[in-house]
């Protein structure tokens, strides 16, 4: 696979660059291109890696929610790099694969529930400039997932919107770490 990315990847070197290495190829196979391109600068690389552990810990909202969102935020900016890691990250963690390979086509599919529909129209509505959130889809998720998750869902989503709006700008694609896994390839929406 050939990299497009905007500014050139850079050569993880010392200990710390064999660490992030080890602990990448272990967990994808190789280095994702984020990181060899955040190693231009690695007070942005910690911070990335940093927050993304700490999110890794909030435990108030469903895991399959928030991936939902992550993926929904992804194919609207555009993100292929976002949207693959997201459907392997959904193989390796037991969620919902059915789902997850529906979610650039959910108003199309069948296959999401009305919790579902409103978690990926929240995702979308925060993600769109300016944002189109109403008080209505906030109402129906405060009633299905209570003040904690709900916070948590939004926090998540911006979250996305970081990483999602940061790899589509510096030009980072799909690795197709899913198609390493032989998962069936991302619904794509029906042409408008």
């Amino acid at each position: 696979m050939v990299s497009n990315t905007r500014i050139p990847k850079a050569e993880l070197t010392g200990i710390y660059g064999a660490m992030v290495k080890r602990m990448s190829t272990k967990m994808f196979g190789e280095v994702p291109e984020p990181v060899e391109v955040a190693w231009h600068n690695r007070k942005v690389l910690n911070f990335s890696f940093s927050v993304g552990r700490k999110a890794q810990k909030w435990d108030q909202c469903d895991e399959n929610l928030k991936s939902f969102a992550h993926m929904a935020v992804a194919s609207l900016v555009g993100c292929s790099f976002c949207l693959d890691l997201g459907y392997f990250q959904a193989h390796n963690e037991g969620l919902d694969l059915t789902k997850a390979r529906e979610v650039p086509r959910w108003r199309e599919s069948g296959v999401f529930t009305p919790l579902e529909r409103d978690v990926l129209e929240y995702a979308e509505a925060m993600s769109l400039t300016p944002p189109t959130v109403t008080d209505e889809l906030s109402a129906r998720l405060l009633e299905e997932l209570g003040a904690p998750a709900l916070v948590e869902l939004t926090a998540f989503i911006a979250l996305a919107n970081l990483y999602a709006r940061t790899n589509t700008a510096l030009g980072i694609e799909s690795q197709e770490f899913s198609a390493a896994c032989d998962l069936k390839p991302l619904a794509v929406p029906q042409a408008t």
